[in-house]
């Protein structure tokens, strides 16, 4: 025998010394080279939880689920990790960890009031160039133009006796055709912009979508899914989406912020029904993840991010309406679905900074955050609650139908291959009809917040000089007509608002519902004596906007915010309330759930979710996928705790056939889970990693990493989640949907009962419906 194999060393009996170091030497080397890749893309704390049980895992795909309970692990391990070191160095780090959170909200808050401010003072400027300029500075509005303004109110003639407002023309005519053709360029201008913002949703299998490059991580090769205007409309739908757990791609980019906000302003320029609400607080979401990124406590967890997200989302309300308290309430109901205690007060700290900022920087010019402050100067008796219901009423069918109506036309007209592949066209359609329907009448000439603020006045204080409203209530002869303009001023903001509502430009719906509401309650307080009209308008408002929306607590708050009328809260809420139950029975759902039902984005609603499933005694068995569809995702894992690469490759295929990008494969032996692989863990392992350790012909999926005798191994263990939640296959349904809404889970595996061996898995997603949640569609 040889020497050199007689004094082997005993681990290689087999093989000579030289072989055995090559060999040796090989796998150190490759090992570098995969920490290298690795590091490329997995954050350090990532990395950290290697030994975890939870494993590692990569940057989220576009358009999937965060996991919750993953980023909680991972935040815990950052906070260990920064707090157990001493020194005075680490001491200045642990002490800006614990208050970036508010350093943050602080900034958020400052910068969403400074983009409030300029959108403001732009809106303001643009839209009076419909009517006239500034001969002594052409960007400036009318009431900073003339140095005598006059009292709240709409005077058709406002500016023929300002020296320094010119108007355009005298004759009506040419005024209407001037206003018209201002408004359309200001609507082609701001569709324009939004047509910038066209992206494509992704998605992994053919025929899911238009040919296109795949945006995640993984495969280099896919396809696009379906298109979308990230700065069309109002946001919040989206919004709800992503702080419900998903990522949706560049939705909160710069770039959309800056489109956002120029477009909101040509937008609401333009006349139509619509506001720059609801783009604020998509804007404010955005200046949010801008600020999250620059810190890495934000950027590195998508758990953490949303936290800020929740938080930022309060100040754009906020700086809308003046209205600091509201805007945390808002969030709190209407946007969020994860808001713990500390992100309460982080909103409130963020919206106070949105609020302080924006009254010194003053656009209004009043110095006051009430953007709509009244005195009325009567009250009201038991006896008008009749009528506050009564507005509840109208509110509640207005919202019912509207849902129903916006929703028919969102699938009706904008359908048509000229309306659907031409947005732009659309809204030049829905531009002209908005200038042809609205200059007529003296009261819809103005824009939305305009309009409001002229129909909340009281006119009690005897001054109607130059109050147009004013002069047409207190003039017996006048009256018949005015009554007149405000059932045409109703009607047209009714029908409009169904036409205009989901158009690509940045759109919101508060202000068109506040203007139709209080049109109608206006109109209602024309025939009640003794009271001021302005007490209906403004619960009309409510009313109208509670049907649309389904807001409650926070909507009587903004209310009082925006009015400073802490005494007609009461009419307030009861006109809310009335409205959120008739609405309700007409349409189980929201504008804004609605709104996500024509996108296609997936968003579990809780309540809902759990009203569907109580209907009927279903049990978890019923969600298990079919055999064919578990033996796909199955992998039998042998005691050497390696599988054949060619069976995962497989495996991959398969699940990228299904198209979704949050899958996995379950880890089975011996008939017990064992772990769990995602989609693109396991894309990144076999295609990244597996370039590296091109020679392995097995993958170790399980137990400690190393290869035996010095040979190369493609190990995967420590992105494996060895901790998966099971969930008893005869478990009542509401459990699961229970556990995916409240604990945020990816995934669910669930097992037999008695024996624990396991039987299937349930995504939040249904893999036959991508775009909506399998809980919710069963």
């Amino acid at each position: 025998m040889p020497p050199d194999i007689e004094h082997a060393d005993e681990r290689t009996k087999l093989l000579p010394n030289g072989l055995a170091n090559d060999r040796r030497l090989n796998a150190i080397q490759h090992e570098d080279e995969a920490s290298s890749v690795i590091a490329s893309y997995v954050s350090k704390e990532e990395q950290a939880l290697a030994s975890a049980a939870v494993g590692e895992r990569l940057p989220y795909n576009d358009y999937t689920t965060i996991d919750w309970l993953h980023d909680l692990v991972k935040d815990s391990y950052r906070y260990r990790l920064i707090h157990s070191r001493k020194g005075i160095r680490y001491g200045i780090v642990s002490l800006f960890e614990t208050c970036s959170g508010w350093i943050a909200a602080a900034l958020i808050g400052i910068l969403t009031a400074c983009v409030a401010f300029l959108v403001d003072v732009a809106e303001e400027t643009v839209s009076d160039w419909k009517l006239g300029y500034c001969t002594s500075n052409p960007f400036s509005n009318r009431e900073v133009c003339c140095t005598e303004r006059s009292p709240l109110g709409i005077n058709a003639n406002l500016g023929a006796d300002c020296e320094e407002w010119h108007m355009w023309t005298d004759g009506w005519y040419r005024k209407f055709g001037i206003y018209v053709g201002w408004a359309l360029l200001f609507g082609l201008v701001s569709s324009s912009l939004t047509m910038l913002t066209r992206s494509h949703l992704p998605a992994t299998a053919p025929g899911h979508g238009d040919k296109g490059l795949h945006q995640g991580h993984g495969s280099d090769q896919g396809v696009t899914g379906k298109s979308m205007y990230l700065a069309a409309g109002s946001g919040i739908p989206e919004i709800k989406t992503i702080l419900s757990g998903f990522v949706i791609p560049h939705f909160l980019d710069f770039k959309v912020l800056v489109v956002k906000a120029m477009g909101a302003v040509f937008a609401v320029a333009t006349g139509m029904c619509l506001g720059k609400e609801g783009p604020f607080v998509h804007i404010s979401t955005c200046v949010a993840y801008l600020v999250g990124k620059c810190f890495p406590k934000y950027r590195e967890n998508g758990r953490k991010m949303r936290e800020l997200l929740s938080a930022g989302c309060s100040a754009g309300l906020s700086v809308a309406f003046g209205a600091p308290i509201g805007g945390v309430l808002f969030s709190y109901e209407e946007i969020s679905t994860y808001f713990p205690r500390k992100v309460l007060w982080r909103a409130f700290f963020c919206s106070l900074w949105a609020a302080a900022v924006l009254k010194m920087l003053n656009p209004t010019g009043t110095g006051k955050l009430v953007l709509f402050e009244t005195d009325y100067g009567t009250s009201y008796s038991p006896i008008h609650y009749l009528v506050f219901i009564l507005l509840g009423i109208a509110g509640g069918l207005w919202g019912g139908i509207f849902c129903k109506a916006n929703f028919l036309w969102s699938k009706s007209f904008r359908q048509y291959s000229i309306i659907k592949n031409h947005p732009v066209f659309e809204v030049f359609l829905v531009v002209l009809a908005t200038g042809l329907l609205q200059y007529p009448n003296p009261m819809t000439r103005e824009p939305g917040d305009k309009i409001i603020r002229n129909l909340l006045q009281s006119c009690d204080d005897g001054d109607t000089s130059a109050s147009w409203l004013c002069r047409q209530e207190t003039s017996p002869d006048a009256r018949p007509k005015y009554i007149g303009w405000l059932v045409y001023g109703m009607m047209s903001k009714l029908i409009l608002t169904i036409i205009t509502f989901g158009c690509k430009v940045p759109s919101g719906i508060i202000i068109p519902a506040l203007d139709a509401g209080a049109f109608c309650g206006r109109l209602v307080g024309q025939f009640i004596p003794s009271i001021s009209p302005g007490i209906f308008a403004m619960v009309g408002a409510a009313a109208f906007l509670a049907g649309v929306s389904r807001m409650t607590i926070s909507l009587a708050v903004i209310m009082f915010e925006l009015t400073g009328e802490l005494e007609y809260i009461v009419p307030d809420m009861i006109a809310i309330l009335v409205a959120k139950w008739v609405a309700d029975a007409l349409e189980a759902s929201g504008v804004y759930d609605l709104a996500q039902s024509v996108l296609g984005h997936p968003f579990l609603d809780l309540d809902h979710a759990i009203k569907l499933v109580q209907k009927e005694q279903k049990l978890v068995e019923e969600l298990i996928p079919p055999s064919k569809t578990m033996q796909d995702i199955t992998v039998h894992v042998p005691p050497s705790n390696k599988v054949s690469r060619k069976i995962l490759f497989d495996k991959l295929e398969g699940l990228k056939e299904r198209g979704l990008m949050d899958a996995g494969l379950v880890l089975v032996q011996d008939g017990m889970l064992q772990g769990y692989l995602a989609e693109v863990e396991l894309d990144f392992g076999l295609n990244k990693l597996g370039a590296v350790w091109d020679d392995a012909s097995q993958v170790r999926v399980l137990g400690s990493g190393g290869g035996e005798d010095g040979e190369d191994e493609l190990d995967l263990s420590s992105f494996v989640d060895r901790t998966p939640l099971t969930i008893c296959a005869k478990a009542p349904m509401e459990y699961a949907v229970e556990m995916f809404g409240k604990l945020g889970l990816r995934h669910l595996c669930v097992t037999e009962e008695g024996s624990g061996r396991l039987v299937g898995g349930i995504l939040r997603l249904d893999p036959e419906k991508p775009n909506r949640v399998q809980c919710q569609a069963s």
